[in-house]
């Protein structure tokens, strides 16, 4: 995983460590924090911002982190993460802008918004860095992407890895990428869970138990991520060693070109990432 002790770059509040805030505490929030629990951090140097006083009462109790208004949190934290949906950015930046630190660093998982944005709701100078994350952070398998804003620098990246890294793999691009990396792998487990419910339905379809159908597509789609990761082998070279001409994969193949599920795949992928890109133009 890594080092909490990559944590203290820029001197935080508590002992040399930074002080981390997780603005919204819905399922990705809660994921993010869990995560750094299990990875090393200690709940007191984190704190998470919920305004309903029974969830912030549940999270508590769950992992004995303090859970406080986003105003407390920006003022108590270094870096501060914000995990809030789109439409709710900007009413939560004019919040905690006046309240966050010079020092401070502000970290962005909402899809589709840009760190031009955010800056410009900010003091002048704070770093930003955006993330694209994804849901299988729940299960410490997530494909977290970031990019780093005008002001953010090496140093504010490799504290927002550190953080990703807690719950799953990290890679950086360049923040024209993110619109496509929101259709491809933050978007992306829909599009595969989709064709999981299809394959289960034609089991059923085609006779077997329903628990039978889900086992058997549950661990196929395991094993063959599996099996991409390992080898390293190109998905067309695997598909290949799995259709044998004449055969039944084959026929299948044949059928899903027909109907040009390749095509639409693309297709929907495109209108992700549009709708991505819309986003942001919708906070202009």
């Amino acid at each position: 995983m890594w080092d909490t002790g990559g944590f203290c770059r820029r001197g935080g509040q508590n002992g040399g460590m930074t002080m981390v805030a997780v603005l919204g505490a819905g399922v990705m929030g809660e994921t993010l924090v869990s995560g750094l629990l299990r990875a090393g951090r200690r709940p007191d140097e984190l704190l998470l911002a919920e305004r309903r006083p029974e969830r912030a009462a549940e999270l508590n109790e769950r992992y004995g982190v303090e859970v406080v208004g986003n105003v407390d949190a920006a003022r108590k934290a270094d870096t501060l993460v914000l995990v809030v949906k789109p439409q709710d950015m900007g009413d939560v930046l004019d919040e905690v802008a006046p309240h966050l630190s010079p020092e401070g660093l502000v970290v962005s998982l909402a899809a589709g918004i840009t760190t031009t944005f955010i800056e410009s709701r900010l003091p002048a100078g704070i770093p930003v860095v955006r993330v694209m994350p994804n849901t299988p952070a729940l299960v410490d398998e997530g494909m977290s992407v970031l990019s780093a804003g005008a002001h953010a620098g090496e140093e504010h990246l490799d504290e927002a890895e550190a953080l990703l890294a807690a719950v799953g793999q990290v890679r950086r691009v360049p923040e024209s990428q993110q619109d496509a990396v929101t259709a491809i792998s933050g978007s992306g487990p829909a599009y595969l869970f989709f064709v999981v419910e299809a394959m289960i339905e034609a089991g059923v379809h085609l006779g077997l138990p329903r628990s039978t159908s889900t086992e058997l597509v549950v661990q196929t789609v395991v094993g063959s991520a599996k099996l991409l990761r390992e080898t390293g082998t190109h998905p067309t070279v695997l598909r290949e060693q799995v259709t044998s001409p004449g055969g039944t994969t084959a026929a299948a193949i044949r059928e899903l070109e027909d109907h040009k599920v390749r095509a639409a795949f693309i297709t929907a992928m495109e209108a992700a990432r549009d709708r991505s890109i819309s986003l942001a133009e919708g906070m202009d």
